[in-house]
């Protein structure tokens, strides 16, 4: 599935331009994961070139088998080489039938409080309900650490509703925020 989204500027925030993660994007991966805040929150290191194609080809394999659609998030420019890599969202799935599945993102450090993170996610959101929704996706979850209070921040814009706490469970140190959103959410 090759697909690209596109998120219109607003008067306070750049156009964004999301597609799928290629072995282009190996030193922009490695740049972002260089913030302490991204390692923070993520599970997966990348800090060599190395870490850099094997997270690449964990999306790719996602994309093959359909259970891990993850889309480089791009402030949109309008030299294609000249997009800066602003973040990530990702939507992962157990397999077709499903009524649900769970979203994620990080942020790039150079593009945190400037509104990537909620349009990104609401962009894969709305794609996901209209892709897949054929498929019985009726539900997407948005999971953080409950000391996580920019995720916290992130769900509620992009109208990902407090569903409950989870408790902490490997790899995760500390309980969880559960977020849900339903494709039926009023806009």
């Amino acid at each position: 599935m090759n697909v690209t989204l596109r998120v219109e500027a607003t008067p306070s925030a750049s156009a964004l331009f999301l597609r799928p993660w290629n072995d282009g994007d190996v030193e922009p991966l490695i740049k972002a994961y260089r913030d302490p805040t991204l390692r923070r929150w993520t599970r997966l290191p990348v800090e060599s070139v190395e870490d850099a194609v094997e997270w690449l080809e964990l999306q790719r394999r996602g994309w093959e088998t359909g259970e891990r659609l993850s889309f480089a998030v791009h402030e949109d420019h309008p030299e294609p080489d000249e997009r800066r890599l602003a973040g990530n969202v990702v939507m992962k799935r157990t397999g077709p039938g499903r009524e649900s599945a769970e979203v994620g993102y990080w942020t790039a450090a150079h593009a945190r409080g400037r509104g990537v993170a909620p349009r990104a996610l609401e962009a894969i959101t709305t794609w996901a309900f209209d892709v897949f929704a054929v498929e019985g996706l009726e539900r997407l979850d948005l999971l953080h650490q409950v000391d996580n209070l920019a995720s916290c921040r992130v769900a509620e814009k992009a109208r990902y509703r407090f569903h409950q706490v989870l408790p902490a469970r490997p790899p995760f140190p500390r309980d969880g925020h559960l977020h849900r959103r339903r494709a039926d959410t009023p806009v």
